[in-house]
């Protein structure tokens, strides 16, 4: 019997966005996960594995969970994956384990309820009303320009910034359909918020017994305006923010006001002249590979600090390294564009880069934002420098490196 914790993880998401974690956390846990079909790429990854006719029924997982645990005990429930940390929540409270905190969780998947918490305890935030027509958002007191966004959704998705009541009914069906086929369902689907001006930046924090501790802030690049189309990331392991006592508390602060104890917590947050607002908080850790960025740039590991607090253990946040690491998506020009091929010239490009990965194959059609939006990337390059200028110039680099073709479909 060897003495590695038994981590029961749900799910994966994208190879190309997540293999990172499962690669960290493998030598030093046995994994056994929950899929819906048989693995593949995973299967270096793991001790076992169940398949399940869906990953997304919380009674199903927690039946499962409970038929492994009676064979060999679970020491942690972990996932990463927005669609199914609420059903994983279930999976860990059924089985006494960190994070089975199923209405915490809940604060943090919808973001309704987020908006509500965080104002019954004075955190700084935009204003946030929700509404369930178009009527109803031209009715709320928050001034222009204002936010669209849905309640259930992340990455961005359906948020729209609209500077007139003629912007608010042109842009209300955006917000208010746009979805993921996994996303949960609610009568009442959008938020009308109060614009926050200023930069938007995000840290990942490990949860631990209430105690929050930052293991990698990143600053957000947006692109496709009025959408809010994610289109980079930087982690700077200097970043001044790190030592921002105003912006460390208010990190806090959200915390305590949603209930948070134990996990690891991906939160946004807008840099205002009047100080950090809290725009959400996500109950896993950063998609975009932000916290890949953060490993690169400073040696934490984001696998093992999730692994660990899933456990019940203090996680290890020691940084060894100073660097910058840089992300940047690709899209294509015009609306269903038919890719003929995605490739890039890695001869031309300098040492700070680290990865090129082409997201899309010839034969796909695909667009950009919105129609697009983050499944419309058909590529993505990061760097890792010692400066963000030096960062920034590689991943212009490699965006000049790009090469695509396509037609129309």
């Amino acid at each position: 019997m060897t003495d590695r914790s038994h981590l029961l993880v749900v799910a994966t998401g994208m190879r190309l966005f997540r293999e990172y974690i499962l690669r960290s956390i493998a030598p030093q846990y046995r994994i056994h996960m929950f899929l819906h079909s048989e693995p593949t790429w995973e299967q270096d990854y793991l001790e076992d594995w169940t398949v399940l006719e869906s990953t997304l029924d919380a009674d199903a997982l927690v039946a499962a969970a409970h038929e492994l645990h009676d064979k060999e005990s679970i020491d942690g429930v972990l996932c990463w994956d927005e669609a199914r940390i609420l059903q994983t929540a279930h999976v860990a409270e059924a089985l006494g384990l960190p994070g089975g905190d199923i209405a915490m969780v809940n604060r943090c998947r919808d973001k309704h309820l987020t908006r509500t918490a965080l104002a019954e305890h004075g955190v700084p935030q935009p204003r946030s009303v929700l509404v369930n027509t178009v009527d109803e958002a031209l009715a709320v007191d928050v001034g222009y320009p204002r936010i669209l966004k849905p309640r259930a959704l992340a990455a961005s998705l359906g948020v729209v910034k609209v500077n007139s009541p003629e912007e608010l009914r042109e842009n209300w069906d955006f917000a208010h359909d746009t979805t993921v086929p996994e996303a949960p369902h609610y009568d009442v689907k959008v938020l009308v918020e109060e614009f926050a001006d200023g930069y938007e930046i995000s840290i990942d924090a490990a949860v631990f017994q209430g105690q929050v501790t930052p293991f990698c802030l990143a600053r957000k690049e947006l692109g496709y305006p009025p959408y809010a189309e994610e289109v980079g990331h930087f982690v700077d392991a200097a970043d001044p923010l790190l030592a921002d006592d105003q912006l460390m508390q208010v990190l806090v602060d959200a915390h305590k006001a949603i209930a948070f104890t134990d996990g690891v917590t991906h939160t946004e947050i807008m840099m205002t002249a009047d100080g950090p607002k809290v725009i959400e908080i996500n109950a896993r850790i950063g998609g975009d590979l932000i916290p890949y960025l953060g490993l690169q740039a400073t040696g934490v590991d984001p696998g093992l600090a999730a692994a660990a607090v899933a456990c019940g253990r203090a996680p290890e946040l020691v940084p060894n390294r100073k660097a910058v690491g840089g992300v940047r998506f690709f899209y294509v020009d015009e609306n269903d564009t038919v890719l003929d091929s995605v490739e890039f010239d890695a001869d031309i490009l300098p040492e700070s880069i680290d990865q090129l990965v082409p997201l899309m194959e010839a034969g796909q059609t695909t667009s950009p934002p919105p129609a697009g939006t983050l499944w419309g990337r058909i590529a993505y390059a990061t760097a890792v420098a010692g400066s963000i200028a030096e960062c920034r110039a590689g991943l212009d680099a490699a965006e000049k490196a790009l090469r695509w073709a396509g037609h129309p479909k």
